[in-house]
């Protein structure tokens, strides 16, 4: 008998592994990183479903709730002054795995037992106050409409405060109780805001983190219903200020003197309205880069928040538009709206639409986007050929174009010049009517200018303009 066939000494698992054959221990040693491989795969994939506690410390408070879609609820809070950290995840079901496969399933999309998606809000309390925080929640979604939010169905997209205090539950349902009644005035139905005791938050996926940090243009609805808390001066204070303060009816907002004033102001001449929204909106941003930042029309704009036009509109001004998301445009002539249009634009879009909103049905139109021709020796053209030293300038965009330095009489009935303002032209070929011409328009608004040909005085050029999409200002 060798000492491998002889009894072990030890028990147990010990004495199995010493008491194995060779043979058996060789393949137990080749088996051995398959094992640990293996389990270091399970224990890794389930560590999206693992619960994780309320990371806060002394300095900081966590709040959970849920109002739809939690990429642009994330966002959101996230650009609140006093908010340290917001993790979007999933709480507020029963027997549910904490993923986005499980809460999305199709089986669960009316199940009341599903976890919500939903963020949660780690913030400093001494720079940010409970009440402000679920004051922010209420106005960014509509917590009437149940299992949905807007085109999102499904009860993971429902109204939720899942609060870790008592005195978070009673600022909750101070400030719910608070909301309704402005929400039936305002003709809106019952609440649907749960506000049930946080019993286990689950991390969303990596995927989910910062969504909207990493994809600019990602899916970010707004599903505000415009109605807002009185603005007062308990929405700035600290935590235990403003939670006191919750409790006791608020009155109603007063009209001031800046609302009175920028409602005067709208409500002459030409107005431009660009209302984005409260929170971090990418297509607010791209249009504001894109478009609007370049823009030097004589129609002002106004970079207007939701929340500023819904008090504006509650101390007089009126849309025909219902605005319920961003960006939305208005355009308004003496306080009248006259054209609206939402969602994002690029820079021709946005001209065709301010071109059709403020020329309307004109020769000026036509000539812009129809490429038509102004009559020969038309009354713009009379008052333009004979202007002071000045600038001709887009009549939409407001770029100048062409300088009074370059302009000469041709003789022929339109504004000629030798040349256009570097850059602020584009030139292609056209072939319309049977003749190969070379057509001129705005490099920014992209309207139609005329036309450019080479028999002008000494040798230069010619470009034929109509005067009609111009304007002119004299030099500064």
């Amino acid at each position: 008998m060798n000492n491998f066939d002889r009894p072990s000494r030890f028990s147990g698992w010990r004495g199995f592994i010493v008491s194995m054959p060779a043979t058996a221990w060789a393949k137990q040693i080749a088996l051995f990183p398959l094992l640990c491989f293996t389990l270091c795969f399970v224990l890794l994939s389930a560590v999206p479903t693992l619960a994780v506690a309320a990371t806060t410390s002394q300095t900081t408070t966590r709040l959970v709730v849920g109002a739809g879609c939690f990429w642009g609820v994330e966002k959101r809070f996230e650009a609140i002054p006093g908010v340290i950290d917001v993790t979007p995840g999933y709480a507020g079901g029963d027997n549910v795995a904490g993923t986005y496969a499980a809460v999305t399933h199709p089986l669960r999309r009316l199940d009341p037992s599903n976890h919500a998606e939903v963020v949660a809000i780690d913030y400093d309390p001494a720079k940010v106050g409970t009440t402000q925080l679920l004051q922010a929640f209420f106005e960014m979604h509509d917590p009437t409409q149940g299992f949905r939010q807007g085109n999102d169905v499904g009860s993971q997209y429902r109204s939720i405060v899942l609060y870790q205090s008592v005195a978070q539950q009673q600022v909750a349902l101070q400030l719910m109780a608070q909301y309704q009644a402005l929400l039936t005035k305002a003709g809106f139905g019952a609440i649907t805001t749960e506000v049930i005791a946080l019993k286990t938050f689950y991390p969303a996926e990596e995927f989910h983190q910062d969504y909207l940090a990493k994809n600019p243009n990602g899916y970010c609805p707004d599903h505000q219903t415009g109605v807002r808390f009185p603005r007062t001066e308990f929405a700035t204070q600290t935590n235990s200020m403003s939670e006191q303060q919750a409790s006791s009816p608020q009155p109603d907002s007063q009209p001031n003197t800046a609302t009175a004033t920028a409602i005067t102001r709208l409500q002459q001449g030409r107005q431009l309205l660009f209302i984005t929204a409260d929170g971090y909106c990418p297509y607010c941003e791209q249009l504001k880069k894109d478009v609007l930042a370049h823009y030097r029309g004589d129609v002002p704009y106004h970079e207007i928040r939701l929340s500023e036009l819904f008090d504006l509109q509650q101390q007089g001004l009126v849309l025909k538009s219902k605005v319920d998301a961003t960006p939305t445009l208005i355009y308004l002539e003496n306080g009248n709206e006259k054209a609206a249009i939402r969602g994002y634009l690029d820079e021709k879009r946005f001209y065709q639409w301010l071109g059709a909103a403020t020329l309307g049905d004109s020769e000026a139109y036509e000539v812009a986007f129809g490429k038509s021709t102004d009559a020969r020796f038309c009354k713009q053209y009379a008052i333009f050929n004979n202007t002071p030293d000045g600038l001709f300038i887009d009549k939409l965009s407001g770029d100048v174009l062409f300088d009074t330095r370059d302009r000469f009489d041709s003789g022929t009935g339109w504004l000629s010049f030798t040349k256009a303002v570097a850059g602020s032209t584009l030139e292609k070929p056209d072939y319309s009517y049977g003749m190969v011409r070379t057509e001129v328009i705005a490099k920014r608004s992209g309207i139609h200018l005329g036309h450019v040909f080479d028999d002008g005085p000494n040798g230069q050029r010619r470009f034929c303009i109509n005067a009609t999409v111009l304007e002119f200002k004299p030099r500064p």
